[in-house]
């Protein structure tokens, strides 16, 4: 739809009131209510949103270290917000009200630097100005339980009973038996232009896997932002808590949240990944890619490992890869090559996990894989064939204060994202590092308690 279509869409809506959002930081949606004149007339002039959603954590508490770009030496104010008619959609499970995204922009004009789809939007617009077309997807692992917010709150988020018991990957059975909440998801996704590729249970309790169709990457960037927290919604009128954490548990596999990438010229005709010629079917384009990815692996992880637990994923024979490698199918590695066809040749990025803010995550694998590209680096990392757990180069840093501060000195880092996007963004995981640092543990009174 055009613009003229969309304003008629929304004048035409049995609703008074339309649903607008932003994405902070950590790749939480936030947003609210807006009245549908508000909206027209925002569409044209744009309109403030408080810009503490970049001066506070997750648990809405303000960041006090230094953090320059809002804060009480600001006095949070307001952001200059676009709306992105582009956006449009609508919310089938809650009447079909209208819907848009947001983006931030400074007085003039010019985009936030740490607007995470600005930044987005930003490294896009590198790729196509050296020709390249991206095209992208991302997957999601995630665990399903019976609860609710309020009884997660009175266990103290000790034990929730999941949705089923055992391991039990693809099952045809587990499906069946919530069949309710598993065609929900994947009509309602669809509805709310979020379509499903594929849908099926995963290894482990209650633990459902999600891949979303391929599209342009700004595209593929919004579907996995709604992806989240449409699922977590639609869960909620089944009775059902939907969890991203990357690790639920020490005793089971992490939740990955993997990107899967490719290059096409502007036209989305040639996939410039694909070479029909050469023995492995990769381009040279390919081959740079891949290696730029590598090469800054290890100096942007915090854009893929976001999270104190993020890191409790990474570990050998946990399906989360641990180091700079790379081989053809193979799932042991921080990058798998697929290689098939013409339209199927792509790179999935496997150290991504499904706490992710996916435009960081994405701009990440895109601008690491340009500069790749722009270097005309070589692949020089040789595949892994066999165990990528037994290769121990290129080890990647193993918690989040030292993914932290490789990024925040990183050279690299600032050439890919600029200044200030790299200071604001490595503060804020900072803050989150130190926050657990200053907790007890469960496994701490169990440790220490009564023994030491």
């Amino acid at each position: 739809m055009d613009k003229n279509e969309i304003i008629k869409k929304v004048k035409e809506s049995k609703h008074s009131k339309v649903k607008v959002a932003i994405v902070d930081i950590d790749g939480v949606l936030r947003g609210k209510f807006m009245h549908r004149d508000k909206l027209l007339s925002a569409l044209e002039n744009g309109f403030g949103f408080c810009s503490v959603v970049f001066g506070w954590d997750m648990g809405d508490v303000s960041y006090t270290n230094d953090v320059k770009v809002t804060g009480w030496h600001t006095g949070y104010d307001d952001f200059e917000a676009r709306i992105d008619i582009n956006t449009f959609r609508t919310v089938p499970w809650e009447d079909d009200v209208p819907f848009f995204l947001v983006d931030f922009e400074k007085d003039n004009a010019e985009d936030l630097a740490v607007c995470p789809r600005s930044l987005l939007k930003k490294v896009i617009a590198e790729a196509e100005e050296m020709g390249f077309a991206p095209m992208f997807s991302q997957e999601f692992e995630w665990f399903n339980y019976r609860e609710t917010s309020d009884s997660l709150k009175e266990k103290n988020y000790q034990d929730p009973q999941p949705l089923t018991p055992g391991m039990f990957g693809y099952s045809i059975l587990r499906m069946s038996e919530n069949s309710e909440y598993f065609n929900d998801l994947f009509s309602l996704l669809e509805a709310f232009d979020v379509p499903l590729e594929g849908l099926h249970t995963e290894t482990g309790p209650g633990v459902t896997e999600a891949a979303i169709q391929y599209s342009d990457i700004l595209e593929a960037a919004d579907r996995a932002v709604l992806f989240k927290t449409a699922v977590k919604e639609i869960a909620y009128r089944h009775g059902i808590i939907a969890s991203f954490m990357a690790k639920q548990t020490s005793a089971l596999p992490g939740c990955g949240g993997h990107i899967h990438q490719s290059l096409w010229d502007p036209k989305k005709k040639d996939n410039l990944f694909y070479d029909e010629k050469s023995e492995d079917r990769m381009s040279g384009t390919m081959k740079h890619f891949l290696a730029g990815q590598l090469k800054c692996l290890p100096e942007i992880l915090p854009m893929f490992a976001p999270t104190v637990n993020s890191f409790k994923r990474l570990v050998v024979g946990a399906w989360a890869p641990i180091n700079q490698t790379w081989g053809h199918d193979n799932r042991t590695c921080s990058l798998r090559v697929l290689a098939s066809g013409k339209k199927s040749t792509r790179i999935e990025h496997r150290v991504v996990g499904s706490d992710v803010n996916p435009y960081l995550a994405m701009a990440a694998c895109l601008a690491s894989g340009l500069y790749g590209i722009k270097n005309k680096l070589k692949l020089d990392i040789a595949e892994t064939k066999a165990n990528g757990y037994e290769v121990k180069k290129g080890i990647l840093p193993s918690n989040l204060w030292e993914a932290s501060q490789k990024m925040k000195n990183s050279k690299n880092a600032k050439q890919l994202f600029g200044d200030e996007f790299v200071d604001h963004f490595t503060k804020t995981r900072e803050w989150e590092w130190k926050q657990f640092s200053t907790e007890v543990t469960d496994w701490e009174t169990k440790r220490y308690f009564e023994i030491i």
